[in-house]
């Protein structure tokens, strides 16, 4: 079986275990709603955090010297530090110090930098074992699993399969209670603390400036681990090293926010030395690990990898994620920011899980450093392709923008073959298309065809330019006649130029040499109206993402960072102007109206304009979220399977049992594959909000 056909087949396996996709999705629903609390009651400014976090990183990684001067004050103050180069190096190095000291066993604290380099199992293979104490740690241990979770192992245990675990595995009797379970771990922990000679801890900062570890836990294992044993090794990656205490302030703050929700994690410890107690010596081992790390910041593909600083947000916002959990969703590193760790780390034939992200780009917009996770996503699916080629159903849908044109050029056939049974089953079957999914129509007569003609605005309110991308162009032109018209009798003078579709499939399917090229067609025909004074203004949310986003990042320079600074959604464009406007409503909608953030909107203007403007018609409007993506992700939950259509509606089911439950009977998106995704899975309508309300 090769590997794309084995993900497709372990995700069905988690599929048909619901309950399974329940733990994951509770786990990581609260998670993200302690960090949204949080961030709300202590009135956190995300974009200073992640300026902050992200300078502290950068300037870090730039400085050549910090490796060194942190070796250095680790052995002025006592300690020894071995420079691994790989990750056998590492465990060798580990494996001989045990052995120096007579120790058979080891006991650790969570390190997700152990797990890089199989510690545990190389230990083993030397006659030491290692133990534990962390306890989602420990319980993955004992069931024979990997950590699901940077930060929660465990997440995909309830507590009655923890009391399972612990009963088979220890010899207990513990019933499914938190507080029980707790207290029995810590009774048969406590004796292991107190029996072995060697203690190994991960750290999440070294301090250059005085060669002192930072370590933060929950449990205070860590504490236990460092200072009980006469030999405390610490293994630290050398990304994870920074030049003073004022910055690592900044990364534990922006750490204990981004992966609990908490000001502070409960234990956070710092270790500079190790003076002798009670007569006997104690050793300070650190242990600084490269495997790969050096060749990842030369490499201006991957170098942002390095600044992550291991607080999982980017998997409790990842929609799929969040259904099949990090055992499939990861090799050794789970999640968005797994991806680009295991193709550099463990090797790109590891990482084909990258074909289970949607592009929603949510990891971006939740990272406390502003990695941009979706283009190293983007580029390590780009490398995947090239290895073993393109999906079948990825290049149909990398195609789209010639299919619009063909199916508008040929309808309605088209959409008499896009509707028709027998047709349907030949488009899964050759094209990979579901033939579950609705599909959009097209129209013969495209926008540029229904407005010519059309006089223009005066240009008092100004000038701008309209995207329509694919839909308001080929699917729904009378949308972009709604959204033209709109602007023109608001005082705009609106051009329509020729442009290309943004992308954004390109992107999606790891073809970025054709996302690139299409980025520079835009960009040279946009670049010229900016300079004249014109925005840029669509009606869906993902070309104005494109050229905010992956266009300044394909196409660097200013004129892409100038077209990006005057690129608005159509709502965010006009939202200075909505309270003066007169609006009548063109649907009889009663009780309130549900409204969708689309992701790709997350970023820019979150909904806000769009609901402002729905109740200056009148709505009462109701956001209805989950917190992550609705499962689309643009054509993923199009193709067909496992790796799309299936993927794609488990995600939704949480989002459909929302809209359910709120009793709304009309809903409103911006997204026109949101839409589809919701009206699929609810039987609700779904509309834009431009076509809930016209100018008087």
């Amino acid at each position: 079986m090769n590997a794309r056909k084995e993900l497709a087949a372990r995700v069905r396996g988690v599929l048909r275990d619901p309950a399974f996709s329940e733990k994951m999705w509770s786990s990581v629903a609260r998670a993200r709603g302690h960090r949204a609390k949080a961030m709300s009651e202590f009135a956190i400014d995300v974009r200073r955090m992640k300026e902050e976090n992200r300078s502290v990183k950068v300037s870090s990684a730039a400085d050549g010297t910090l490796v060194g001067r942190f070796a250095e004050q680790v052995a002025k103050n006592g300690g020894r530090v071995f420079l691994a180069r790989t990750g056998a190096d590492a465990v060798g190095y580990v494996a001989e110090v045990a052995r120096r000291v007579g120790a058979t066993a080891l006991i650790k604290s969570k390190s997700i930098t152990s797990e890089e380099i199989d510690l545990n199992r190389g230990l083993e293979r030397e006659g030491i074992r290692c133990i534990e104490t962390d306890l989602g740690e420990l319980l993955v241990q004992l069931a024979g699993e990997r950590p699901i979770h940077l930060v929660a192992p465990a997440a995909h245990m309830s507590v009655a399969d923890i009391a399972d675990t612990v009963n088979r595995k220890l010899g207990l009797d513990v019933p499914p209670e938190h507080d029980a379970i707790l207290k029995a771990v810590r009774e048969y922990l406590r004796p292991i603390f107190l029996s072995n000679s060697v203690g190994l801890t991960g750290a999440n900062v070294g301090i250059a400036e005085t060669g002192t570890v930072v370590m933060e836990t929950n449990e205070g294992n860590g504490r236990l681990v460092s200072a009980a044993p006469d030999v405390h090794v610490v293994l630290i990656g050398r990304e994870k090293i920074v030049a003073s205490w004022a910055d690592a302030a900044k990364l534990v703050a922006g750490h204990a926010m981004s992966a609990s929700g908490q000001r502070m994690t409960v234990y956070v410890s710092a270790v500079t030395q190790r003076p002798p107690l009670g007569g006997r010596e104690r050793e300070f081992h650190v242990v600084i690990l490269d495997n790969g790390r050096s060749r990842m910041l030369q490499d201006e593909r991957y170098r942002d990898a390095l600044n992550c600083i291991r607080c999982g947000a980017c998997m409790n916002v990842c929609p799929t994620y969040g259904v099949v959990g990090g055992h499939v969703f990861g090799h050794i590193y789970p999640g968005p920011i797994g991806i680009p760790w295991t193709a550099n780390v463990h090797g790109l034939e590891n990482a084909t899980f990258s074909h289970l992200c949607i592009s929603c780009g949510l990891c971006k917009d939740v990272c406390p450093v502003d990695i941009d996770i979706p283009m190293m996503i983007a580029r390590v699916k780009q490398e995947e392709v090239a290895l073993r080629g393109q999906p079948r159903a990825n290049r149909f849908f990398a195609s789209s923008e010639g299919v619009a044109r063909l199916a508008s050029a040929t309808a309605p056939l088209s959409n008499w073959v896009s509707a028709n049974r027998a047709s349907r089953y030949l488009m899964e079957k050759v094209f990979g298309v579901d033939r579950r999914r609705t599909l959009p129509t097209f129209a013969r007569r495209r926008l540029r065809a229904r407005l010519r003609g059309v006089p223009d605005g005066d240009g008092s309110a100004g000038k701008v330019v309209f995207f329509p991308d694919v839909y308001a162009d080929c699917n729904d032109p009378e949308l972009g006649v709604a959204a033209v018209g709109a602007l023109r009798s608001l005082g705009y003078s609106v051009a329509l130029p020729e442009l290309r579709w943004s992308g954004m499939p390109y992107v999606s399917y790891g073809e970025l040499a054709r996302a690139k090229r299409t980025a520079e067609h835009n960009l040279k025909v946009l670049e010229p109206y900016v300079r004249e004074g014109y925005d840029v203004v669509a009606t869906e949310p993902t070309p104005v993402y494109m050229l905010k986003g992956a266009y300044t990042e394909m196409v660097p320079g200013e004129p892409a960072r100038e077209v990006a600074r005057h690129s608005f959604t159509f709502f965010e464009l006009i939202e200075g102007r909505i309270d003066g406007l007169e609006l009548e409503r063109t649907f009889a909608a009663e009780g309130e109206v549900g409204f969708h953030v689309p992701c790709h909107d997350r970023g820019l203007a979150a909904g806000r304009p769009a609901v402002r403007f729905l109740e200056r018609a009148g709505y009462r409007v109701r956001l209805v979220e989950t917190g992550t993506c609705c499962g689309m992700g643009g054509t993923f939950g199009m193709k067909q399977g496992a790796l799309g259509y299936d993927l794609s509606m488990a995600v939704g089911q949480r989002l459909f049992e929302l809209f359910r439950q709120s009793g709304c009977r009309l809903v409103a998106t911006e997204s026109s594959v949101c839409s589809t995704q919701i009206s699929d899975g609810t039987g609700i309508p779904v509309v834009h909000p431009l076509r809930m309300a016209r100018f008087a």
